[in-house]
């Protein structure tokens, strides 16, 4: 069973089932996140939903990718967790399956490509009081104290 973090599910809704890969990429005493603009100003974990017919490290690769402009290596699955949330940018209810893997930042390729979205390097004990939901907190917690 996967641990749900987050408001339960709403019986009254239909939720559309959206996989995504997520990196925790620590680098010395900082750890790298995302910034994203809208819906509304939050700090992340760099990462996103897998798409048809893409494994989730080629998922996580490519989101990282286009959230924060940097390569990523080694990456190692920590772990799973569900949320329920409604997606305004899809319009959708969805239950998001969030697969965390720790992975070594390489190098900065460019700028992030994602509009709305910042790459930015924040000390870990600030990090994981900053991330926006609570799943992304308790594996940053998890992994790194």
């Amino acid at each position: 069973m996967t641990r749900r973090f987050g408001d339960p599910p709403e019986t009254c809704r239909s939720y559309r089932m959206r996989r995504g890969a997520y990196a925790i990429l620590p680098q010395g005493k900082s750890v790298l996140l995302t910034h994203q603009e809208e819906p509304q100003p939050e700090f992340q974990l760099p990462g996103g939903g897998i798409d048809p017919g893409e494994s989730p490290l080629q998922a996580l690769h490519r989101e990282v990718f286009e959230e924060t402009g940097w390569k990523i290596a080694s990456p190692v699955r920590l772990g799973a967790f569900r949320r329920f949330t409604f997606m305004p940018e899809y319009e959708l209810w969805a239950e998001k399956l969030c697969i965390v893997y720790i992975a070594r930042p390489v190098y900065a390729l460019s700028h992030p490509t994602e509009p709305g979205h910042d790459a930015v390097w924040m000390d870990m004990a600030v990090a994981a009081e900053a991330l926006g939901n609570p799943g992304d907190r308790h594996f940053l917690e998890r992994a790194l104290f």
